[in-house]
């Protein structure tokens, strides 16, 4: 057949010559019946929508169309055929109603959260912050940096925002870009909390997709939601053109202050997502480098009119594009008691240098750093401070870089200019080459260390031990397991090393295998690549600092490996400071002790260490330090004359002492619940409550335990379905066409719990919870056997489908019920002119064209439930009831019609006022204006356009053998 021997009817057209196509409904395309799951705008080939077969020769299929492109019908409401509901209790409408319900994206105009409680964490108001700003309207897009400090839990503030997105239709397509180190890390998390696959594309992901597919496809159009290293996606000249050519619906970008430096390839990357997405989530504890412009350049992505001058603003002028709370703003201090252990202090250990050591101390005191009265043998000035930290990281360290100069200056060929370096390089190096692990002072406190926290071979005592340099390292692996006496395999695998040099999936596997509580490592060693977005603490609160950064900025990433969301026990920080009795010498003593003191008053007065010198990045930080050092100042004469220096930049002072002043936080109130108005502070306003959700079925799991019973009458056989009433397990096997759906999953979770074979869920988050800490303690796997199942978990996605499949093209089902006169079920939906929709009803209208916008509150007062019976008789044919229809479609489409105006106006304010704010915008550039004109049009497209799309979805009729009620007349 056809689409002209077709009884449906082509959609009609918008005045914007758009079409509608809701999630839920049915569409005719290529000769066969589709249900709809997506639908949005594109930019060339007219509506792009995401479908699955329904009639016999597609059933199951998915596919993806454009009216481009395609001919697709939407079926005429008009021309609606009702049928009859033979199941017992009218099961099969309700769970259609249920079905369409879930299915139908909320509204832009629904600012409030519909999923937050349903997920695997624990419920902290202040995790919710960052939705509720994203959806709060005061921006065009839901786009926002969350910049809360290190261990708040960014990751879970994302995937609650996310998850958000997704219940709006606005979460389809996902690209997540992390640093390699914690992709898989990030990946797990959103699929263990919240039921939010990721496909992980590494450089072998990608290769192994592009061998799958045809020649010249854009690799991205693969998956739907992925998560991409940043190392990997840098590659511009290998994946520009790829990226130029897909749009996405939400793109999250983690650790954003590596892309402040304009014309970097991060930069260039970040340039090239940030237009091609509606949603763009940034997310950083650092996600600035003391310079006003570069932070406007960031936020510059989120919306490139928010800032006028981009170097002089306060924070409160672009409040509503960013969020930032400390572990000791108020609401976060009263939501975490008890979830989080406040941190010990930071220990120095004191470790007198050996005679060995000492004599090194004495030859870089009289040679290279001689004090004020001195000049050091080395034309570069900052070269000597970079051999005293490699000589207090290690002598293997020292080693490494007398070798590195000593090569470089031959290279030279000026034997006058280099031959006191050399010779005094030389000298270095006769005295550091015969040392070893016995002549470390601090190897040997290493070891007591660790003895004393338990670390051996009979103990599941675990330690993080950082250090700035790969040679110590990799020194410390070849002499520390022995010391600490494991023997033989023991030795090998007790001991992990991580740094930079390794690729993205051997520092992802040193991160699970250190998480894992049945894996056998107990020390991992590593760079300060792990002070960034790595979670080191769950089998772990002990950290030492081998050698310690000269940079509070770093010391504080370090110690938030091990301090944050989820310790349970109070994390404790060790530093190794060598000390010496040589005079002059600039020991431990002189910087790191000293840093670490600083770190640890800045964390405990403001809650971070970021804003103490002022100068906001780590590599700053330590830089000008040593050439305060040279100049002779102290480690605190330097620290307080930087922090001088920024508050005496008025245009700095302006935005930063704001930033630092926590944005987006709220006072809790006297009982300790949720935040009271914080006007001025960004998300932190009033918390406005969860979501109005329309529900005929009380929870997700009595729709699934219905639906299950439905589709699969004979479940037992044909999924060789077990129930656990007891814990809520469900355990079964998938058919073909879940099977399908489950290439959406992170692959390594697919293939280590063998998914395609059995299935295990449950809506227990105990169960939940516990498996996941199961998982943590295995020594195979950190995937859990047992996953939740949430509102967006594929199988509860996989259910509703079939559910509506079920019911025939343009079919509508017929539920006797304790109405007066026959109720035409309808669903009203307008949408803006990029196919979102701005307000969605849910109306009953009867026979004589009274229109109730309530429909679930009317099925419920009809009698509409689980316990209804179903007395297989109605008041009148079907064909007199499909008669009244076109009435019911008018009435309603009249009643939208009216109250359409009061129902935009919340929907019309934010975006007349960010007009206004666009009007004033000025930037001195033919670019701005092009900016202004695209925004401007971006604003006007998210107002409400054109006709409601309007569709019947069941009616009531009364028995014929109650007694009788009179109409209503309401």
């Amino acid at each position: 057949m056809t689409a002209q021997q077709s009884s449906t009817a082509p959609v009609d057209p918008r005045p914007d010559g758009e079409d509608q196509f809701p999630a839920g409904a049915q569409v005719f395309v290529r000769d066969e019946v589709w249900l709809v799951r997506n639908s949005v705008r594109t930019e060339h080939d007219g509506a792009k929508v995401d479908v699955v077969g329904v009639s016999d020769f597609v059933r199951d299929q998915e596919a993806v169309f454009f009216t481009g492109l395609d001919t697709i019908e939407l079926i005429d409401p008009r021309r609606t055929k009702l049928v009859r509901d033979e199941s017992s209790n009218f099961r099969r409408s309700r769970l259609f109603l249920e079905a369409v319900l879930r299915k139908t994206a909320l509204p832009q105009s629904e600012r409030r959260l519909a999923l937050a409680d349903s997920f695997l964490l624990d419920s902290l108001p202040y995790q919710r912050r960052p939705a509720e700003l994203a959806l709060s309207g005061r921006n065009l897009r839901p786009r926002l940096l969350i910049a809360d400090v290190v261990g708040l839990g960014k990751t879970l503030e994302i995937g609650l925002t996310l998850a958000e997105l997704i219940r709006r239709g606005r979460g389809e397509r996902i690209l997540v870009v992390t640093p390699q180190h914690v992709l898989e890390q990030f990946q797990h998390e959103l699929w263990t909390r919240f039921a939010i696959p990721l496909v992980r594309l590494d450089s072998v992901g990608i290769e192994r997709i592009q061998r799958e597919i045809p020649a010249g496809r854009n690799p991205f159009t693969y998956f739907k939601r992925v998560i991409v290293s940043i190392d990997t996606l840098k590659n511009t000249d290998q994946y520009k053109h790829h990226l130029e050519r897909i749009n996405w619906d939400a793109v999250v970008i983690d650790e954003s202050h590596n892309l402040i430096n304009r014309g970097s390839l991060r930069n260039q990357l970040a340039q090239i997502l940030a237009p091609r997405t509606d949603a763009l989530i940034l997310a950083s504890a650092t996600p600035h480098n003391g310079d006003a412009k570069s932070f406007a350049e960031l936020i510059g992505l989120l919306d490139p009119a928010a800032i006028r001058d981009p170097e002089h603003y306060r924070a409160e002028d672009i409040e509503h594009l960013f969020i930032r709370r400390t572990k000791i703003s108020p609401e976060v201090r009263e939501q975490m008691k008890g979830q989080w252990a406040d941190r010990g202090p930071s220990q120095s250990v004191r470790c007198a240098a050996t005679p060995a050591e000492e004599k090194i101390f004495e030859e870089l005191a009289a040679v290279w750093l001689p004090g004020e009265n001195g000049t050091s043998v080395s034309g570069v000035p900052l070269f000597p401070y970079t051999l005293l930290k490699s000589f207090l990281s290690s002598h293997a360290a020292l080693k490494a870089t007398v070798s590195a100069r000593i090569k470089t200056l031959e290279k030279k060929d000026e034997p006058t200019a280099t031959r006191a370096e050399l010779a005094a390089l030389r000298t270095l190096q006769e005295l550091v080459e015969p040392l070893t692990e016995a002549d470390s002072a601090k190897f040997a406190a290493l070891v007591e260390q660790m003895k004393t926290i338990g670390v051996g071979p009979k103990s599941d005592a675990r330690v993080v031990v950082f250090s700035e340099r790969v040679q110590t390292l990799e020194w410390l692996r070849t002499v520390l397991p022995t010391a600490l006496g494991f023997r033989g395999r023991a030795a090998e695998e007790s001991t992990r090393v991580m740094h930079g040099g390794l690729s993205d999936e051997q520092q992802m596997q040193c991160v699970e295998d250190f998480g894992l509580a049945d894996a056998p490592v107990r020390v991992l060693l590593t760079g300060d690549v792990a002070s960034e977005g790595v979670n080191l603490h769950r089998q772990c609160h002990q950290l030492i600092h081998y050698d310690v950064p000269w940079s509070l900025i770093r010391i504080e990433q370090r110690n938030g490996r091990i301090d944050r969301y989820g310790q349970a026990h109070q994390p404790q920080f060790r530093a190794l400071i060598l000390t010496s009795e040589v005079g002059g010498a600039k020991d431990d003593t002189v910087v790191a002790e000293r840093l670490l003191d600083r770190e640890d008053q800045a964390h405990r007065a403001l809650g971070t260490a970021e804003a103490v010198t002022g100068l906001y990045r780590a590599e700053a930080e330590e830089k000008s330090l040593i050439q305060d050092l040279l100049r002779g100042r102290t480690v605190d004469e330097s620290l307080d004359a930087h922090r001088a220096e920024a508050e005496a930049d008025a245009a700095m002072d302006d935005f930063l002492a704001d930033f630092f002043g926590s944005v987006g936080d709220a006072e809790p109130d006297a009982e300790g619940g949720d935040p009271q108005d914080a006007e001025g502070k960004g998300a932190g306003t009033s918390a406005p409550g969860n979501a109005a959700v329309p529900r005929l079925f009380t929870s997700t799991a009595e729709f699934l335990d219905e639906a299950l019973s439905e589709v699969f009458p004979d479940a037992t056989t044909s999924l060789d379905l077990h129930r656990d009433t007891e814990s809520g397990l469900l355990s079964f096997r998938p058919p073909t066409d879940l099977v399908h759906r489950l290439k959406a999953l992170p692959l390594d979770y697919v293939r280590e719990q063998r998914l395609r074979e059995r299935l295990l869920v449950t809506f227990n988050r105990r169960l939940a919870e516990h498996s996941l800490k199961r998982a943590r303690e295995s020594s195979t796997s950190s995937w859990p056997e047992i996953s939740l199942l949430t509102d967006l978990h594929p199988v509860v996605e996989w259910l509703t489908d079939k559910v509506l499949v079920r019911l025939g093209r343009q079919e509508a089902l017929i539920i006797t019920a304790d109405v007066p006169e026959p109720t035409y079920l309808v669903q009203g939906v307008y949408s803006n002119a990029l196919g979102r929709p701005t307000v969605v009803k849910w109306m009953g209208v009867t026979r004589g064209g009274t229109v109730e916008d309530d429909m679930v509150g009317l099925l419920r007062r009809s009698g509409v439930g689980p316990t209804m019976a179903n007395p297989m008789r109605h008041s009148e044919p079907a064909t007199a009831l499909e008669a009244g229809i076109p009435g019911a479609l008018a009435a309603a489409e009249q009643f939208l019609d009216r109250h359409r105006d009061a129902w935009d106006e919340p929907l019309r304010k934010p975006i007349d006022d960010y007009k206004a704010r666009l009007g004033d915008w000025e930037q001195p550039t033919l670019a701005s204006e092009r900016t202004k004109k695209s925004l401007a049009s971006l604003a006007d497209s998210l107002l409400t356009t054109g006709r409601p799309l309007m569709r019947v979805l069941a009616v009531l009729v009364p028995d014929p053998e109650a007694p009788a009620r009179p109409p209503s007349t309401a």
